[in-house]
């Protein structure tokens, strides 16, 4: 029986779970019409902002962390939607005539208080969107006028603004959190006790990408100058998958998973911590909107390979095995081993355990060996074999 990626979340049938983020690929109707015809799911809207927030762009606004000449993370310094409420209102409208099957999501950010966002919400609300995105976790430039992240860092706010919305829209409302908190299981949770229907985890994580040792200037370099932005990408994707853990473990309302997704290996470690939609952007403006394909096709192939029929079946099923630090098993040990006709007797992991783990690899007549009594089993030899000649073995 060939699996299904259908997702039903918040009422919203979704024909695969892919969608794309609030970002630049979203910047507009024309974008989200070309993700559509390329089989994306959904979209979520750049953040239509009420036309008292205040926004304006530089140039240039991206700075990039590499390792090994692969893009691995982006700072963002840019800021929400350039476009009017007016033309969002229409583009909505459009969208959703031309492909009613579709989600379309609308983020939206008002200015101080809850009128603003009550105003932006029912205007979007009315022109067709599937839900609301709300967003409290923009970390550029709206912050310093109580916006973004300001919000989502403020549990009270959080409280007052999500059932603020809820009063004045009956589509389901999505609650953006900020990775950039000491909790996120509390403001997750104040946002549930406030009516949010969902949790979109996480945003960008507050970085600064870089320094350009020549000139000594902070990067993004604007005229000489910078200021601190939100680092995505695949770097994040460890504090994406603790966050969204944490958030499942802690409410129960579906979890729109973001950040650091580039594979479809990565969409189903989210799954498997308890995300029901994943929204990607990163690896989209790094390798364009075709990445859906092979999304699509590896998570495909992987419910069929494992026997799974629908991805609803692997949600949360990694959720029970994370436990604290104290209860995990004491009398569990592993030890490493090494595949003599696959190490080159580089010494690598010699000089590596002698530095930094137990000294318990040596070599004898040209051949690597590894003292057991002594090995302690922290693995860092098998990451740093260059042949891939180290595994680690139970005993």
């Amino acid at each position: 029986m060939k699996s299904s990626l259908e997702v039903l979340v918040n009422g919203m049938r979704f024909e695969n779970p892919f969608i794309l983020a609030s970002a630049p690929p979203t910047a507009n109707g024309i974008l989200i019409r070309k993700a559509f015809e390329l089989g994306w799911a959904g979209a979520v809207t750049k953040t239509i902002r009420d036309e008292d927030v205040t926004n304006s762009n530089v140039s240039p606004r991206l700075g990039i962390l590499k390792n090994n000449g692969t893009v691995i993370g982006l700072e963002n310094i840019e800021m929400i939607s350039e476009m009017t409420v007016a033309y969002w209102l229409k583009e909505i409208k459009e969208i959703k005539r031309k492909y009613p099957d579709k989600v379309i999501i609308a983020s939206v950010m008002g200015a101080k208080g809850v009128d603003s966002w009550q105003k932006i919400a029912r205007k979007v609300s009315d022109a067709g969107a599937d839900a609301l995105e709300l967003n409290f976790s923009c970390p550029n430039g709206v912050n310093a006028q109580g916006s973004g992240i300001a919000i989502g860092q403020d549990i009270n706010t959080i409280e007052l603004i999500t059932a603020g919305v809820k009063e004045v829209t009956g589509i389901p409302v999505i609650v953006k959190l900020t990775p950039n908190v000491t909790d996120i299981a509390a403001t997750a949770n104040a946002a549930v006790r406030s009516g949010a229907d969902g949790i979109c985890a996480i945003n960008t994580v507050s970085a600064l990408i870089g320094i350009d040792i020549e000139t000594l200037n902070p990067l993004p370099d604007v005229a000489g100058y910078s200021t601190f932005g939100g680092l995505s990408g695949r770097c994040i994707k460890p504090i994406g998958l603790r966050c969204v853990a944490e958030i499942a473990k802690s409410v129960n309302v579906p979890i729109y998973a973001v950040g650091g997704v580039a594979t479809w290996e990565d969409s189903v470690e989210y799954i498997a911590v308890g995300a029901g939609i994943i929204q990607i952007c990163t690896e989209v403006m790094l390798n364009g909107l075709s990445i859906i394909d092979r999304l699509k096709k590896g998570v495909e192939n992987y419910l069929t390979r494992k026997g799974f029929t629908s991805v609803a079946e692997i949600r949360g099923a990694a959720l029970e095995k994370l436990t604290t630090h104290r209860a995990l098993s004491r009398s569990y040990k592993v030890i490493a081993n090494i595949d003599q006709t696959k190490c080159g007797t580089c010494g690598t992991c010699i000089k590596i355990c002698s530095e930094s783990a137990s000294n318990a690899i040596y070599k004898e007549n040209s051949i690597v060996h590894i003292d057991s009594t002594i090995c302690c089993g922290c693995s860092l030899c098998s990451f740093i074999c260059p042949k891939h000649a180290i595994t680690m073995v139970a005993v």
